[in-house]
């Protein structure tokens, strides 16, 4: 009678495998059909994309066709893409328009960086002997943690400001606000001119890190 018992809780076992196997290949399947789908759909709306990016690219093709690809690898990434066509298009129009802006906010923070290397060149050897570089880097070291780490993200590894964001786990306006106050802050250390405190205070962390180092 145990071997009857033994031989049924086997066969059970065994089913319940199978169903759990034959449930996974399912939504595998499904995955991939969403995708295919996903895909065909996409393709039916390039030619709308490259119109738009091109409109928002002021007509560099290059820069248009690069913003659409980046847009289509975003959307065929991202685990909330809508099934139907009539809200994929707005979808994924916002993506292409999201990504061309984050582009434009890097190139000019670029700039601002460029030209506040230059001032810093023609103000060093009244200020200090020390080389612009080490300068900045002293006053990124000055900076609180909070404002250190969303500059490393950003300016550094350039994160876009919704990678950012995840990584955060803030909302990516809360990420724009930081950046922007951390380079404020980063300029006015390195211009001598802070004024919201928070030269005193990385100051201060820098100068206890200096004594710990020197104990």
């Amino acid at each position: 009678m145990s071997g009857c018992l033994r031989g049924c809780v086997v066969v059970q076992s065994n089913v319940a495998h199978l169903v759990q196997q034959t449930v996974f290949d399912l939504q595998q399947i499904w995955r991939q059909t969403l995708y295919m789908a996903s895909l065909t759909q996409i393709e039916h709306l390039l030619p709308e994309l490259r119109a738009y990016a091109l409109t928002i690219c002021q007509g560099h093709h290059q820069d248009a066709e690069d913003l659409v690809q980046d847009a289509i690898e975003r959307a065929l990434r991202a685990g909330n893409r809508p099934v139907k066509l009539v809200e994929l298009r707005p979808w994924i129009i916002r993506i292409v328009r999201n990504l061309h802006y984050d582009e434009l906010r890097k190139r000019r923070v670029r700039r601002e960086y460029s030209a506040a290397e230059k001032r810093l060149m023609g103000e060093a050897s009244l200020k200090t002997n020390v080389d612009r570089d080490v300068l900045i880097r002293l006053a990124f070291e000055k900076l609180p943690a909070e404002k250190r780490e969303i500059l490393y993200l950003v300016d550094i590894l350039e994160f876009k400001y919704a990678d950012a964001a995840w990584v955060l786990d803030v909302p990516r306006g809360t990420v724009m606000s930081r950046v922007s106050r951390a380079r404020a802050a980063l300029l006015a250390l390195v211009d001598g001119t802070d004024e919201d405190g928070d030269e005193e205070a990385g100051t201060e962390e820098f100068g206890k890190r200096g004594q710990h180092q020197r104990k």
